[in-house]
């Protein structure tokens, strides 16, 4: 987590204030608090004149922070609310006032695409929650959520680079997407989007989503395509990536080096359902284990989760339980899941735990108290099964995000 905490990496990528114009700070994501109030502490104590530093930040409920001088919000994640349309609605109004002799600097992270929404044409707030949910419930992965999301917005997909031309722009972000793709952070509001409107028709239809009439008119509608490579509004813009999940990993791999274990790192970027994910990992894991392997299975990415009951967890959570019922109480193998934000999925509060641990005598303690793991997995229900073991990983918001980390020990 130090390791992909701003505090270790955004000091370096600050830039210079501008000489004579303004330095317009907008900050959305799960990290937008604890950016938002190192870069506030480096330009103030530089000498920058505070009416010369203005903007907005934004984070999920629960993630803000107490600033010096930029104002700063709670909104709605992973369902946007009010606060996510009108923090949006400042982001745009403070862009459009940007000269050619400001620098909007956007402080992004994951959950910033909740955190910021402008619903284009006639969609309300009601019906682009109600596209959220059925985007969060069908298992589809974060990057296609986001092509649906870029057309149904006013900031997404580049738009809000639109709004800050003619202004010098520079994006710092801290990556939670497989491969640190630029357009899926955050729904890439300051970059040129190379997806289509056949794309996301293609997956609303794959997945058959039952979407609004006022969102379905705008993807039916290729005047709501996103601005593309070559546009000129972005000539004047950088994006950076400052953290990454892999970095996350690589501590992770360093300190289990250290302690001894081989490490077999599966990457920064798994992808899948969570419960085919667990049982493919217990199977290295038991293997390793046969061979008398002392070992740790390192893990990143995002997985997903189908909802097909009507429990509360997360990827993080379901992917624990499915583990403990792959490895059915082997010895010698222990392991944490958890989202390196301090919260997996729930409710959307912050204080929803941040994954589990799964341990030989999960299933044993479980059936002492009366639990059927695989009915709690059927029901989508990892949370209420590890919170009866006192087994859920509880950290708080850490505000940072650099996506999830799965270790598995293995020590015969």
């Amino acid at each position: 987590m130090a390791r992909a905490h701003p505090a270790g990496c955004l000091p370096a990528h600050l830039p210079d204030a501008p000489a004579t114009g303004r330095l317009i700070l907008l900050a959305a994501g799960k990290a937008a608090g604890s950016m938002t109030t190192l870069a506030e502490t480096h330009y103030l104590d530089a000498g920058i004149p505070p009416e010369r530093l203005v903007g907005h930040a934004v984070a999920r409920h629960g993630y803000e922070t107490r600033t010096r001088h930029i104002p700063m919000v709670a909104a709605g994640h992973p369902v946007p609310d009010q606060g996510s349309i009108d923090s949006a609605e400042r982001a745009l109004e403070l862009a459009r006032g940007a000269t050619e002799h400001d620098l909007v600097l956007v402080l992004l992270s994951g959950g910033g695409s909740a955190n910021w929404v402008a619903p284009a044409g006639g969609l309300a707030l009601a019906e682009k929650q109600a596209v959220n949910k059925a985007l969060l419930r069908s298992g589809a992965p974060i990057g296609e959520m986001n092509i649906v999301r870029k057309r149904l917005s006013r900031i997404k997909g580049g738009r809000l680079a639109l709004a800050a031309a003619p202004a010098r722009l520079l994006t710092l972000a801290i990556s939670d997407v497989p491969g640190d793709e630029p357009t899926a952070i955050a729904s890439g509001p300051t970059v040129p989007d190379p997806t289509t409107m056949a794309q996301a028709r293609e997956i609303v239809s794959r997945y058959g989503l039952d979407l609004p009439q006022a969102a379905r008119a705008l993807l039916e509608d290729d005047a709501s395509e996103t601005p593309k490579p070559g546009d000129p509004a972005f000539a004047g813009s950088e994006f950076r990536i400052i953290a990454r999940p892999a970095d996350a990993i690589a501590a992770a791999r360093a300190a289990a080096e250290a302690a001894g274990y081989g490490v077999h790192d599966l990457g920064a970027d798994c992808e899948g359902e969570a419960r085919e994910v667990a049982a493919a990992h217990a199977a290295l894991a038991l293997e390793l284990k046969v061979a008398g392997r002392r070992a740790c299975i390192l893990s990143g990415g995002e997985l997903t989760v189908t909802l097909r009951g009507q429990g509360k967890g997360g990827p993080n959570q379901e992917y624990g339980l499915a583990l403990a019922l792959a490895l059915k109480g082997e010895p010698g193998i222990v392991a944490l899941s958890g989202d390196t934000d301090g919260t997996d999925g729930g409710g959307g509060e912050a204080s929803d735990p941040a994954g589990a641990l799964v341990d030989p005598t999960t299933l044993a303690r479980a059936a002492a108290l009366g639990l059927a793991p695989a009915q709690s997995l059927a029901e989508n229900d990892s949370t209420g099964f590890f919170a009866a073991l006192g087994d859920l990983l509880q950290t708080g918001p850490t505000l940072t995000n650099v996506n999830d980390c799965r270790v598995i020990l293995i020590d015969p």
